[in-house]
């Protein structure tokens, strides 16, 4: 059964942030918030919760999860990045955007796409994302939360708790939250390439 927990979305208690990030620490997958909707959330060296993401989804070997980042000098730890798209993807962060970049050797290589080795990286602007990536101290991998043969993803905390129960080991609710994923931006190959459109506005990319 999964924990439920209600933080504030502006002030979020620090007691719980350290609850959540001490479940992640233990080997937990959480579902929690964000600017764009819903993700599942684990620790980056987490194995188990990684194939439990994939069971989740039914994701495939090629499926890019995200690295979700405190700031940029987290993000550039494990991604390659040139000045000239380090200030288009600047531009619009934080923000509702996930980018496709070649990962450095700092990212888990079951984490890469097998062929391109790459791997996606965003910065949330949300407050309890920034409050639980600032007392974990390093990226959350990520994955949409958004369930086989349905085309929405989830948004609301209480069905989140309904529907997964006993698949997630927490749900975190801070009643703010995006109806859409994010946009999905892949500069894997050197130039802007929208892969999904969602949450950020595309006009700066096409």
């Amino acid at each position: 059964m999964a924990r439920y927990f209600d933080v504030h979305p502006q002030d979020p208690q620090p007691r719980s942030i350290g609850q959540i990030v001490q479940m992640l620490q233990d080997g937990g997958l959480i579902a929690y918030p964000t600017d764009s909707c819903y993700a599942l959330g684990a620790q980056l060296g987490n194995r188990d919760a990684l194939d439990r993401i994939r069971s989740i989804r039914q994701l495939d070997g090629k499926h890019h999860f995200t690295l979700v980042c405190k700031d940029f000098a987290q993000l550039g730890q494990f991604v390659q990045i040139d000045n000239d798209v380090f200030r288009t993807i600047k531009a619009v962060t934080p923000g509702s955007y996930t980018f496709i970049l070649s990962a450095t050797k700092e990212v888990p290589r079951r984490l890469m796409h097998p062929k391109k080795k790459t791997v996606g990286v965003r910065i949330p602007d949300h407050v309890l994302v920034q409050a639980l990536l600032a007392e974990l101290g390093e990226p959350l991998l990520s994955s949409t939360l958004l369930l086989p043969g349905e085309e929405e993803p989830l948004t609301q905390g209480w069905e989140i708790k309904e529907r997964l129960d006993d698949v997630l080991d927490a749900v975190v609710d801070s009643g703010d939250c995006g109806a859409e994923p994010t946009t999905v931006i892949d500069y894997s190959s050197g130039s802007a390439e929208i892969v999904r459109r969602g949450m950020g506005d595309t006009s700066r990319f096409e």
